[in-house]
């Protein structure tokens, strides 16, 4: 099969490369999916870089989701088969070296959804680390509905799944975003209101918008760069569910602030989160595809030759969405 390696850390040029690899066969309790397309995250990226973590095996093939088609099963798959559509997470991770930058993966059957026919394989390479991300920050600790949600980075690829998760599950969502543009995305997502952070009182919108209440819940893109403005507008019995503190990743945490308004830290990566809760992520999400049009935002597309590229686009900070690679030859 066609495929993309790194067997050192680096810049993508350089580390990056696009050859042949043995074909995967489908182990017991594995399938093995014909993929059209790959998810690119920051976290993939960051792997590849060598920023987020060091080298973990002697060869890597990067990125976690992808979608494509079933066209091998093992011994014990009960649950997809041959010529299903499907899309898939946690592709390389903890465990697993070789991810969705190839034409190939054979991957444990719990990790693929089924992937409905009116969404496309390019959209349901989005779906992975960003939507599974957005019901874990929004689900974690239960259901939603009657709630009033923040999410940070409403158009922000997890933030926008999460804007249009938490509707479905019957939340009031606030939204904060850093442009006019980005403010139109998260409206059309369901947001009930939008804040431009940049040129707006986060704060004073948000408590008036929750008659002084504050909210229930923060999806937080930035724990560490938030953490001053979101303690101002969190409710009693609240919490702040953490993806992500890139603004600062050594924060310092004012407990007693917490304490005294039993805020509670909910700190979650996706591939450390128990199996059961990603099972439950995994049946949501099918629903919620199921209830209506979705929105997918795909911020560009790129060859497999060319996953590089890819990378790059990422890495330049400001796409809107997902970066796709199209996988098939």
């Amino acid at each position: 099969m066609k495929a993309v390696w790194y067997e050192r850390t680096g810049a993508a040029p350089e580390v990056l490369s696009f050859g042949d690899m043995p074909t995967p066969m489908a182990g017991p309790g594995e399938v093995r999916i014909r993929l059209e397309a790959s998810g690119v995250n920051p976290a993939d990226v960051g792997r590849r870089a060598g920023s987020y973590r060091a080298l973990e095996y002697p060869r890597v093939i990067p990125n976690s989701d992808g979608a494509g088609i079933v066209d091998q099963i093992g011994d014990g798959v009960s649950r997809l088969g041959v010529g299903q559509r499907v899309w898939l997470f946690n592709g390389q991770r903890n465990g697993r070296a070789f991810g969705t930058a190839a034409e190939y993966i054979a991957i444990a059957e719990h990790l693929v959804t089924p992937l409905p026919a009116d969404v496309s394989f390019a959209a349901g390479a989005t779906l992975g680390i960003p939507g599974m991300t957005a019901w874990c920050g929004l689900y974690g600790d239960g259901p939603i509905a009657g709630q009033t949600i923040l999410v940070t980075g409403g158009a922000g690829a997890v933030g926008h799944y999460a804007v249009q998760l938490a509707k479905w599950g019957g939340a009031r969502v606030i939204a904060t975003v850093s442009s006019a543009f980005k403010a139109e995305q998260a409206r059309l997502a369901g947001a009930d209101l939008v804040i431009d952070y940049k040129t707006e009182d986060v704060v004073a919108r948000a408590m008036a918008f929750t008659e002084g209440r504050g909210v229930d819940r923060v999806v937080d893109v930035d724990f560490g760069g938030n953490i001053a403005t979101t303690l101002k507008l969190m409710a009693m019995n609240s919490t702040i569910a953490v993806y992500a503190t890139n603004g600062n990743r050594s924060p310092v945490v004012p407990m007693r602030e917490l304490m005294e308004r039993c805020i509670t830290l909910r700190a979650l990566v996706l591939f450390a989160l128990p199996q059961p809760l990603l099972a439950a992520a995994q049946a949501d999400i099918s629903k919620w595809l199921a209830a209506g049009k979705r929105l997918h935002n795909i911020a560009a597309q790129f060859p497999l030759s060319e996953t590089a590229q890819a990378h790059l686009a990422v890495e330049k900070g400001d796409k809107l969405g997902t970066v796709v690679v199209d996988c098939a030859s």
